[in-house]
């Protein structure tokens, strides 16, 4: 007798559970998925023990009939696609017919739904359905899953905690309201309330939701498009970051996806503009006709693949730095005043803002019983990116204290020389001259025997650069001469990093990036250092260099160069002005 024998329905539905349903927040993604195709309009999760003991999730959607309700269950079971042709035209959030089979085999669920007519309830245990019975007539669908890897063991002990857990259920809940800002969303755990949308479909008041008040303030509409994407959404200004990529939302007509590559290319847009190390606050949606895109990689159905990316990261990038590079991005002092008037009128995150041109105008959010009034930022293309600054003084020989007829200003002057030192050397290496100095005595680069071929392979970039540069015995390179502007004093050290940014990208080689991580490395190299005091005269130099640059307000690190202080703000500091403390 064969060896080789076909599982049982169960034992194969339970082995799918592991890739589908890995912790509550997967049941919860399963179910909500579900309700949205479903096309409700509001959409309830309870969980008991964040999940651990029961998920309920309550649709209005249009409900199934009995027999529907009972084949739900079945493995590869699905309305969503009837034929190898619908796999490549996907409109859904689900489609694989794995979820709710996966689910039930590990957990015990009752499902009560209708499609407006006599109503139907089917219980189910470990996979085996228990009964079924008919139910009420309230169109939508009601699902209960209890007792997650109740015959799993090893399963349920290696779960989260229920903070983690429910912290888990929480970030996925608030990206589909992002998602989705066209439906009602409430979550509760213990009867507490975490989510409320009111599913008017606004992004930008579902962010507030999300984030809160403070973060919308600093959010910029953003809108591209190309012959096969459109993009739209919201972005955070450089000085809004994060310390992890969870607040970069990416959404594919309507599916929240996660694609590694085009996390990056939205923070490389930011290149300069904040620190390598922080991550901005994004809400990008990407609108395209489903035969681009390929969603069937995985089970969870989030990751994905597009056709003809490269168009679409040149979009999302243009998108992104032109918008940046269009607006004021000097920091400001804000004093913030919260007032509740009554139970009745709420006023929430009132501030008191100058609107002035080339300010970035800060707008409020007022919350009341007849209307809720909501505007983002507004963006003002600038004729001149920086005002003029005249100096009078320097702070502990590193920050310049300048004034203009606005207000303040307090100036980094080793960022700022770095900004400066960092365009200079970016615009010499993107145009090479025939500039170079030999070298008296020439300088041996020795490298392990995969770093040397690599560099041997690509010896045209430093030729490129003017450097003066052959092999040079076993697995090392002779550099007789380097390009003008490469820093004084600092010759070996630049040349050795320049071939550890080479050796750095290796396949993925681009010329763009090289350049600019060159340019980086090379600005710190000859920027005044703190504690180093220096004349008006030599402030007003650095002001005005400053003032030319592209980006005046970073470092090439994305710390700021400039913080202002407006004549308004002194004087409410000062208690000069004519605003009273509302008390």
């Amino acid at each position: 007798m064969g060896k080789i024998k076909v599982m049982d329905e169960i034992l194969a539905n339970k082995i799918a559970a592991g890739e589908v349903v890995e912790k509550c927040s997967s049941v919860v993604k399963e179910l909500v998925e579900n309700a949205i195709d479903a096309e409700s309009s509001e959409i309830k999760i309870e969980l008991i023990d964040s999940g651990t003991k029961e998920i309920k999730v309550t649709d209005n959607g249009y409900g199934m009939d009995k027999d529907d309700a009972i084949l739900a269950f079945g493995r590869h079971a699905t309305s969503k696609i009837k034929s190898e042709r619908d796999l490549f035209h996907i409109n859904t959030l689900g489609f694989r017919g794995e979820a709710l089979a996966a689910i039930s085999s590990v957990s015990v669920i009752e499902l009560i739904t209708s499609t407006g007519n006599i109503g139907t309830i089917v219980n189910i245990k470990g996979g085996k359905i228990e009964s079924v019975s008919n139910g009420d007539s309230r169109k939508g669908t009601i699902i209960s899953v209890k007792n997650l890897f109740f015959n799993t063991p090893a399963r349920l002990k290696h779960l989260n905690n229920l903070y983690t857990e429910l912290a888990y259920v929480t970030e996925y809940i608030n990206k589909l309201s992002l998602s989705h800002p066209e439906i009602k969303f409430t979550l509760t755990n213990n009867g507490s309330t975490i989510i409320s949308t009111d599913g008017a479909g606004s992004l930008l008041k579902t962010i507030k939701n999300v984030y809160g008040i403070e973060t919308v303030k600093k959010m910029i509409d953003v809108s591209a498009s190309n012959e096969d994407y459109e993009v739209s959404g919201f972005i955070s200004l450089p000085e809004l970051n994060r310390s992890n990529k969870n607040h970069i939302t990416i959404l594919v007509n309507g599916r929240i996806v996660k694609n590694t590559y085009l996390n990056k290319i939205i923070n490389d847009s930011y290149h300069s503009y904040k620190p390598d190390n922080r991550y901005p606050i994004v809400v990008l949606n990407i609108k395209c006709d489903p035969s681009l895109i390929d969603v069937n990689i995985h089970p969870t159905k989030m990751d994905i693949k597009f056709s003809k990316i490269e168009g679409l990261t040149l979009t999302i990038e243009k998108m992104i730095k032109d918008k940046i590079t269009h607006i004021n991005l000097i920091p400001k002092i804000e004093e913030v005043k919260s007032i509740a008037y009554n139970s009745n009128t709420e006023f929430v995150g009132l501030e008191l803002f100058r609107e002035t041109e080339n300010i970035i105008v800060n707008n409020d959010f007022i919350a009341n019983e007849e209307k809720e009034t909501y505007f983002a930022e507004k963006t003002v293309v600038l004729e001149e990116k920086m005002e003029e600054i005249y100096p009078i003084g320097l702070v502990h020989g590193t920050y310049i204290i300048g004034q203009n007829e606005l207000g303040m200003y307090l100036i980094d002057q080793h960022a700022a020389k770095e900004r400066i030192n960092y365009e200079f050397y970016l615009e010499k290496l993107g145009n090479p001259t025939n500039n170079s100095i030999d070298l008296l005595f020439p300088i041996i680069i020795e490298l392990p025997i995969n770093e040397y071929m690599l560099i041997k392979e690509r010896l045209n970039i430093l030729t490129d650069m003017n450097f003066k540069i052959e092999e040079f015995g076993i697995n090392s390179f002779v550099v007789k001469g380097h390009p003008t502007w490469l820093p004084k004093n600092y010759e070996e050290e630049a040349i050795r990093k320049i071939i550890d940014i080479i050796l750095e990208y290796g396949n993925n080689f681009s010329i763009l990036k090289f350049n600019e991580q060159a340019a980086t490395m090379m600005s710190c190299k000859l920027s005044i250092k703190a504690n180093e005091n220096i004349t008006l005269k030599e402030m007003e130099i650095l002001i005005n260099d400053l003032r030319k640059c592209k980006n005046p307000f970073n470092c090439p690190h994305g710390r700021p160069t400039v913080i202002s202080f407006t004549n308004m703000e002194l004087e409410k500091l000062f208690k000069r002005s004519g605003f009273e403390s509302l008390k």
